[in-house]
């Protein structure tokens, strides 16, 4: 057989037919290693075969190349001793089939190592990949770790944020309401004070008439000298108690009416110096929220 240069396209065509032809992985391997060794003039080896075919692990081609060697090696001494040749031509085709078996076989061990060492060479790269995958593996779980304990954290921080607006609008509903109260109070009160201002004036009006009243019988009881001086002095002194009566009512008048002002002024101060201050801060929380 002569080294003819292999036309690549025409192998791949053929290749690609008996994939079809021969679905089982060894026997398409057997049928490729014949193709190219009895039509191509190709040596086979285990790594060429395996990137022609691509099936199967690597060690498929390498097992099938052996048993291709092999029967070839047994057919062609089978022919060679059943031949009628001289016995001189005998020896020199298996001195021949000698010499091609041995080269056959150093081609393989060496396509075997070849594998082998290509094998090593993606064994220790996938190594190398797993452990830059794992260290990326590990930095990865401490990032999503870490991200995961400052989730919680914000989370928890949003709980106790939400919690305390929620007071805060609390306070601030019950602060509202206590001021709507005092207004309504400091209405009342208002109110109140007007009416007593208006029943004070009314009854101070009333005991000015009573007391005017009063003191004009007493000046015409002092004018009616002809009566004597022991019924005039009786009268005099009637007088001067219903007088003194009508005075005395109206010191309690304008007591009630200073005890009414004070009342009014004492919620109102205390509006002024101590609900404003919570009113203001929870303005502020409020805002803040």
């Amino acid at each position: 057989m002569t080294n003819v240069a292999p036309d690549e396209v025409r192998l791949a065509a053929e290749i690609e037919r008996l994939k079809a032809e021969f679905p089982k992985t060894r026997e398409l391997y057997r049928e490729v290693c014949a193709l190219m060794f009895f039509r191509y003039g190709i040596t086979p080896t285990a790594n060429r075969l395996y990137q022609l075919v691509r099936r199967g692990s690597m060690s498929t081609p390498t097992a099938v190349l052996s048993e291709f060697w092999a029967t070839l090696r047994e057919k062609s001494r089978v022919r060679i001793e059943h031949a009628d040749l001289p016995e001189e031509l005998q020896g020199a085709a298996g001195e021949l089939m000698g010499a091609l078996w041995t080269r056959a076989t150093a081609a393989a061990q060496a396509s075997l190592e070849a594998l082998r060492l290509e094998v090593e060479d993606v064994r220790l790269a996938a190594q190398g990949a797993t452990a830059a995958v794992r260290a990326d593996l590990a930095h990865t779980e401490v990032a999503l770790e870490q991200r995961t304990a400052a989730l919680l954290t914000a989370q928890v921080r949003i709980q106790e944020l939400e919690q305390a607006q929620a007071a805060a609008v609390a306070t601030r509903g019950a602060l509202e309401a206590e001021l709507a109260r005092a207004r309504d109070a400091s209405r009342e009160g208002d109110t109140a004070l007007s009416q007593a201002r208006a029943d004070f004036a009314a009854e101070r009006d009333k005991l000015r008439a009573s007391a005017e009243l009063a003191q004009t019988h007493w000046q015409a009881a002092e004018q009616r000298a002809a009566r004597t001086e022991e019924s005039a002095r009786a009268e005099i002194q009637a007088l001067q108690a219903q007088l003194g009566d009508l005075r005395h009512q109206v010191g309690m008048l304008e007591g009630r009416l200073d005890a009414l002002r004070s009342t009014r002024e004492v919620p109102v101060r205390e509006r002024q110096k101590t609900p404003a201050k919570p009113l203001r801060a929870a303005r502020k929380t409020g805002q803040k929220t």
